[in-house]
């Protein structure tokens, strides 16, 4: 028996006890003993292995005030890396109390209920800890003690909430003697969701004033772990923190740790038997640079191989698209301009893009600039870089799609954008034409509206099909049935009258190698349908007026061919 694969599993507990594959990711504890930072903020894009890695750290650092529990805590490491690092790093295990929160819950409708799952989170926490607190409530003050018991039983208000995590760090100092760990996971989650949502001042001063307390001027803290998606600006949120230590995805330290090595996605295939779909691995999640370091997508290689595991010629699917938030992309598409959507297109064909580097910005800079949005994309995973370099005291990068699996998230977006589009047109212009046998007023129309929109060519045939089929979907008067996805012989696109007395067309798409090829291929496109018998469906129904339409597409240009359905 294999062992399982932990979809959905990150708490570092439950993967070792349960017996399931685990990526050995801990000597990234290593890496933070040696770089001794107060507070440090690691970014990286979503399901890149975050809230794994700090389960990891609480397991690792975490004083339960429990011996028994503390040993059980150290048996999970019995065979990992970081035991073979020495004294030095092994005699921290089980030093310091740890107060691990994760943000994730606070992606909600409104403000209220998105604070309200911050506090439930904070004092689930609390309620975790509850027990050194009553072993030691003699040496807290009758204050303190009141505060704590109100958090843990969520009964405290929100200004006593803001000063949650410094209460926690000096409770556990009183009774334990020991200065506090903090890991806060997908810290930035709350502001993402409160930007789109439209209450992001409110979140950002929450936010702000649960960093203060509890990470500069703290005297008893020991360290602090934050990840998110973004490095949202210092002055926004992290006032006053100079001694924070910023980790991006630009920095050649600790690369490796977030997101899947080449040969440790190598080595999974080879223990689940199924490393003759490496090409498609890589192809599809590959491509991410984290420093100097390539990566994998973690969460899409695990969903691949659960695939592959019970069928070693499982297609791959973008499985990323259904965990992380695309409102960005949403953004980058509705609010476009023409030099945008040429960008936009070259990506998608390929190509790559030159950006000055900007950090340190916040959501509500998004709009400022191209350059932000790009930014943002980058730093959430939506682009990676290629390259770098430095130019007039600034940092550039080269930037591209990763892969497949993200370039397809682009392409849905894409259409799903460009269906709502077409929802809001008027398009009885175009049936008139179609009923009438208009084909060049036809064209001229298909033209106007893919100048308008974004186009990719890379797999121009879906494209121009969604496109001409949201278009036709349209008319309240038709049915419009697509056959593309039959694969059953059948013409591409048959739009008919509800009545057999009505009007019937059938449409056949073709794409161009160039702009020259576009009225031979919509010639050719009409001859399939006569070739190939399309209409007889449509005859055998009781369909009488059927007429028939060939379309070829190059780039922004169509060419459209009329004729009659008796060819």
């Amino acid at each position: 028996m294999k062992k399982p694969l932990p979809i959905g599993v990150d708490n570092f507990e439950k993967i070792v006890k349960d017996g399931y594959y685990y990526v050995d990711k801990t000597m990234l504890i290593k890496g933070l003993l040696d770089l001794k930072g107060e507070v440090n903020l690691f970014t990286r894009p979503r399901r890149f292995g975050k809230t794994l890695n700090l389960s990891t750290l609480r397991y690792f650092f975490e004083d339960t005030g429990d011996k028994k529990a503390n040993e059980r805590n150290k048996s999970l490491f019995h065979g990992m890396k970081i035991m073979e690092t020495g004294e030095n790093y092994t005699s921290q295990m089980g030093m310091y109390p740890v107060f691990e929160l994760t943000l994730k819950s606070a992606k909600q409708e409104d403000y209220d209920i998105a604070l309200y799952m911050i506090q439930n989170a904070v004092g689930m926490e609390f309620e975790r800890h509850r027990a050194v607190i009553e072993r030691g409530k003699e040496y807290l003050s009758s204050r303190e003690y009141e505060q704590y018991t109100a958090i843990a039983e969520a009964k405290a208000e929100e200004k006593t909430v803001r000063n949650s995590l410094q209460l926690f760090c000096q409770c556990m100092y009183k009774i334990m003697g020991k200065k506090t760990v903090i890991l806060i996971d997908e810290y930035d989650v709350p502001l993402e969701n409160a930007y789109f949502r439209g209450f992001y001042d409110k979140m950002a001063d929450f936010i702000r004033s649960l960093f203060e307390a509890a990470l500069k001027t703290n005297q008893h803290l020991q360290f602090a772990i934050i990840t998110g998606c973004l490095r949202i600006s210092k002055e926004s949120i992290f006032t006053g923190l100079n001694h924070m230590n910023i980790i991006s995805v630009l920095d050649k330290k600790y690369s490796e740790h977030f997101g899947f090595t080449e040969q440790e996605v190598l080595q999974m295939m080879s223990y689940y038997e199924v490393e003759t779909r490496f090409p498609t691995m890589k192809e599809w999640y590959d491509g991410y640079l984290f420093g100097n370091t390539e990566v994998y997508n973690p969460w899409s290689v695990i969903k691949f191989l659960y695939d592959l595991h019970s069928d070693v010629d499982a297609y791959p699917h973008p499985y990323w698209i259904n965990t992380s938030s695309n409102d960005i992309i949403r953004e980058l598409v509705a609010r476009a301009g023409r030099e945008m959507k040429g960008h936009i297109e070259m990506l998608l064909g390929g190509g790559t893009l030159d950006i000055q580097v900007h950090e340190e910005v916040t959501y509500g800079d998004m709009h400022i600039n191209e350059e932000n949005l790009w930014n943002f994309l980058y730093f959430t995973g939506y682009l990676t870089k290629e390259s770098e370099y430095f130019k007039e005291s600034s940092i550039f990068l080269r930037v591209r799609i990763p892969n497949i699996e993200v370039k397809t998230i682009y392409q849905n977006t894409i259409l799903n954008w460009m269906r709502d589009v077409i929802k809001k047109e008027d398009f009885r212009d175009l049936y008139h034409a179609m009923e009438e046998g208009n084909s060049q007023k036809m064209a001229d129309i298909l033209n106007g509206q893919l100048f308008c929109t974004i186009s990719f060519y890379d797999s121009a045939e879906n494209f121009y099909h969604g496109f001409l089929t949201g278009i036709l979907s349209q008319s309240e008067n038709y049915l419009v049935k697509s056959n593309r996805e039959s694969g059953n012989g059948r013409s591409d696109i048959m739009v008919k009258s509800p009545s057999l007395r009505g009007r019937a067309f059938i449409l056949e798409v073709k794409v161009s190698d160039s702009i020259d090829d576009l009225e031979k291929d919509a010639r050719k496109a009409l001859q399939q349908i006569y070739d190939r018998k399309y209409a007889e469906e449509l005859w055998e129904e009781g369909y009488r007026r059927i007429d028939c339409y060939g379309i070829s597409f190059f780039r922004k240009d169509c060419e459209v061919w009329f004729g009659s359905g008796q060819g």
